[in-house]
């Protein structure tokens, strides 16, 4: 039973793997919000042999928000490459949202 959970345990990460790597190719910013998660996770390890806890909702957000900056932020790179450059007549405030709702298909 052992050896089957992990021989299974592999296969599923081996197939992960490959999803997440067809995924970088994609979404540019991907590899450097998982950095920063894992830059997170130590440094939460570290905070707790020294006597700091962090609760795991407040983890949790923090991850899936690092993910998603990295996500949106790919997106809004691929948009700004796929579009012509067009005449700078919008502030920069306004063009951020547009290229946000652009990034969300909205």
């Amino acid at each position: 039973i052992v050896y089957t959970s992990n021989i299974l345990a592999i296969l599923g990460l081996r197939s992960l793997y490959q999803v997440l790597s067809i995924a970088v190719q994609d979404l540019v910013y991907l590899e450097t919000s998982a950095a920063v998660i894992l830059g997170f996770v130590g440094l939460k390890l570290v905070g707790e042999v020294a006597g700091f806890n962090l609760d795991s909702s407040i983890s949790l957000v923090v991850i899936v928000a690092t993910l998603a900056i990295g996500i949106l932020a790919s997106k809004m790179e691929e948009n700004a490459k796929q579009e012509p450059k067009k005449a700078k007549t919008k502030n920069s405030f306004a063009r951020l949202f547009e290229d946000l709702g652009k990034a969300l298909g909205l």
